[in-house]
C-alpha cells in the first residue's frame, strides 16, 4: 500500500472519529493497568462488568492487597483464567506499593517486569494512560493490518514495528484505539462488513464482501435451519386441524348461501341470480380445497398408523424373544441348550 492511499484512511477514520477512547473503563493509571491485565482472553465488556465492584471496593494498590487474592478471584471470576489473573493483581500490586511507591511506572521496562503485563498490555498502558507513542497488537489490529494491506506481517512484533514506520505522523498517537475499533465492528473475522466500510475503496483486500439488502430480515442459516425444522413438524397438526374445522364451516356457509339472494318478500331478482352463481362457484373452490386437505391428512394418519404397527410389531417380536431366552435359561440352570440345526 502508497502512503497516499494510508494518508486517506487515517484521514477518514479521524474525521469520523476525532477522540477515539478506550472501551475499558477506569479512572486512574492504576485501573487502567489492573483492567488491561485482566482483558487477555476476554472482552471489554466483561471486565468492565468484572471491575465495577472491584474498584467499588479497592482502587489503590494497597487497597487491593488488603482486600485479599480470594476476594479478587471472587470479583472476576466471571472472566477467563480468573484463578491466575487474581494471583497476578495482587503480585501486581504487591511490586507497585513495594517498588513504585503505588504508582504506575511510566516505562516499559518497569511495566514490563510486572507479573501478567507483557508487551501489548505496556504498550497499551503507555499509549492511553501516558499519551506515549506505542502500538498494541492485538488480534483485531492484527488481521486488519494484514488484511488492508497497511502494514502486513507474520507475527505481531513485525505487524507493530510496521504500523510504527508507516502509519503517518499526525495520526500515529491514536492510530491503535482506530485500528482496534474498525477491526472490532467493520472488518470483523468471519465476514468484513465491506458493505459498510468507509475505506473499502482504498482497502487492498481482494475477497471484499457485498452489503445485505436492507429493509429485510436477513436472519442466519441457522434460524432460518429451525424455521423449516419448526414449519415440518406443524403441518401434521395444521392438516389434522383442517379435518374438524371444515365440516363445520362447511355447514355454515352452505345454509348462509342458500339464503342469499331471496328479498324479504321471498321472491329473487335477475340480479341476485348472477350473485348466487359467482359465490356458488367460489364455494365450489373452496369445497374441492378442503377434500383435498381432508385426502392429504388421511394419508398423513395411514402412514403414520403403518408406522406404529411395524414398531409394535418389532416390539413384540424382541419381548417374546427375551421371553424364550429366559425360560430356556431357567430350564437349563443358567446355559442355553445347544441348536440342533445343521449349520
Amino acid at each position: 500500500m502508497n502512503p497516499k492511499k494510508r494518508e486517506q484512511i487515517f484521514a477518514y477514520w479521524k474525521a469520523a472519529n476525532p477522540s477515539p477512547k478506550t472501551e475499558l473503563r477506569y479512572n486512574s493509571p492504576f485501573e487502567l493497568l489492573i483492567s488491561v491485565l485482566l482483558s487477555a482472553q476476554a472482552t471489554d465488556i466483561s471486565v468492565n462488568n468484572a471491575t465495577k465492584g472491584l474498584y467499588a471496593e479497592a482502587n489503590t494498590p494497597a487497597k487491593m492487597l488488603g482486600l485479599g487474592e480470594a476476594r479478587v478471584r471472587h470479583h472476576i471470576r466471571t472472566i477467563g483464567l480468573f484463578n491466575t489473573k487474581a494471583k497476578n493483581v495482587i503480585k501486581t500490586c504487591q511490586i507497585l506499593h513495594d517498588q513504585h511507591d503505588g504508582v504506575v511506572p511510566d516505562n516499559r521496562e518497569s511495566l514490563e517486569a510486572l507479573p501478567g503485563v507483557g508487551r501489548k498490555t505496556a504498550n497499551v498502558v503507555l499509549n492511553t494512560a501516558f499519551r506515549q507513542i506505542a502500538m498494541a497488537v492485538d488480534t483485531h489490529i492484527f488481521r486488519v493490518s494484514n488484511r488492508t494491506g497497511l502494514a502486513p506481517g507474520k507475527d505481531v512484533v513485525e505487524v507493530e514495528q510496521k504500523l510504527l514506520k508507516f502509519v503517518p505522523a499526525d495520526y500515529l498517537l491514536d492510530a491503535h484505539h482506530w485500528l482496534i475499533l474498525h477491526g472490532r465492528y467493520v472488518c470483523v473475522a468471519r465476514k468484513p462488513k465491506c458493505g459498510d466500510c468507509g475505506i473499502a475503496d482504498l482497502c487492498e483486500f481482494k475477497q471484499k464482501t457485498t452489503a445485505e439488502p436492507t429493509g429485510k430480515n436477513t436472519a442466519s442459516s441457522k434460524n432460518k435451519r429451525k424455521k423449516r425444522v419448526s414449519a415440518i413438524r406443524s403441518t401434521r397438526s395444521r392438516s389434522l386441524g383442517s379435518i374438524s374445522t371444515g365440516s363445520s364451516s362447511l355447514g355454515s356457509r352452505s345454509s348462509g348461501d342458500s339464503l342469499t339472494g331471496i328479498s324479504s318478500s321471498g321472491s329473487s331478482s335477475p340480479g341476485n341470480s348472477s350473485s348466487r352463481s359467482s359465490q356458488s362457484s367460489g364455494s365450489s373452490a373452496k369445497t374441492k380445497k378442503k377434500v383435498q386437505r381432508k385426502k392429504l391428512a388421511n394419508k398423513v394418519l395411514l402412514a403414520d398408523s403403518k408406522r406404529i404397527d411395524v414398531k409394535t410389531q418389532l416390539a413384540d417380536k424382541k419381548q417374546s424373544a427375551a421371553k424364550l431366552v429366559l425360560v430356556d435359561k431357567k430350564k437349563t440352570g443358567g446355559k442355553l441348550k445347544p441348536s440342533n440345526k445343521k449349520r
